[in-house]
């Protein structure tokens, strides 16, 4: 029962954290770049004249602009999955860590 449970509760834990990460974007300019996951031929010929291109494998490509609402944009041209990259996070930096001290 125990393993039957982990085994639902992985997928569901990890679509859930996915689907916050796209709400993230979607409600907030303040990512850096955004992460696409299986992007399509349309949406890389439809990205906007000043998006940056700074990474891309077989799945994924990961873009920068300083357009607003540069995620919500990606969506509407074809994105299925798009995430903040790029961002901080909460734990402070190794900066502030040492002038804490």
């Amino acid at each position: 029962m125990t393993i039957r449970s982990l085994i639902w509760a992985t997928p569901c834990c990890i679509a859930a954290w996915v689907g916050l990460l796209m709400a993230v974007s979607l409600l907030s300019d303040d990512a850096p770049a955004y992460l696409v996951l299986f992007p399509s031929a349309a949406l890389m010929n439809a990205l906007p004249e000043d998006a940056a291109l700074i990474d891309a494998t077989a799945h994924s490509v990961t873009l920068s602009s300083s357009q607003p609402g540069f995620a919500r944009s990606l969506i509407a041209n074809g994105a299925w999955i798009v995430l903040p990259s790029g961002l901080r996070g909460c734990a402070p930096s190794g900066e502030a860590l040492q002038a804490a001290l």
